[in-house]
């Protein structure tokens, strides 16, 4: 009897290792998508972009609903990163929360946009609260909220 419970008791904590590693992998690749936006953001491209996104996303902004991801990159993000001579992200910090078949993240920053006119330069606090979910094996968000005010 002894032997049996032993075993049993084995096999349950296997089992919470693989979940807890599964949930670790899930929080990371959630987390990537997260920063690999961000990253194409800074390129000043919208390539690749969509590719993050569910096709039924939905994207707010600073108190304005923007639609789709879609819409939100031809109707306000990629003409902006037309205009930007440079587009950071500093202080960057991510947190996940899991709850399969979606992650919710929040995302603190500063970002600092430089103008090519005289080098402007427009520097701001964000903050960015999105869910993802999993389809097919990737993360996509399916919907993004940021807000920003000015940097202290």
């Amino acid at each position: 009897m002894r032997t049996k419970l032993s075993i049993f008791i084995a096999l349950l904590l296997i089992g919470a290792v693989s979940v807890n590693a599964q949930s670790n992998n899930d929080t990371k690749a959630a987390e990537q998508v997260m920063k690999a936006y961000k990253e194409g953001v800074e390129s000043l491209s919208t390539k690749g972009l969509t590719n993050f996104f569910t096709k039924d996303s939905e994207v707010f902004e600073s108190g304005g609903v923007e639609g789709t991801f879609v819409h939100y990159l031809e109707h306000h993000l990629g003409p902006e990163l037309g205009q930007f001579k440079s587009f950071k992200f500093s202080d960057y910090k991510v947190e996940t929360k899991l709850d399969l078949p979606y992650a919710f993240t929040t995302e603190t920053y500063i970002y600092t946009i430089v103008l090519p006119e005289g080098d402007r330069t427009i520097k701001k606090s964000g903050v960015a609260t999105s869910i993802l979910k999993k389809e097919n094996g990737e993360w996509k968000i399916m919907m993004t909220h940021t807000s920003s005010r000015n940097a202290k």
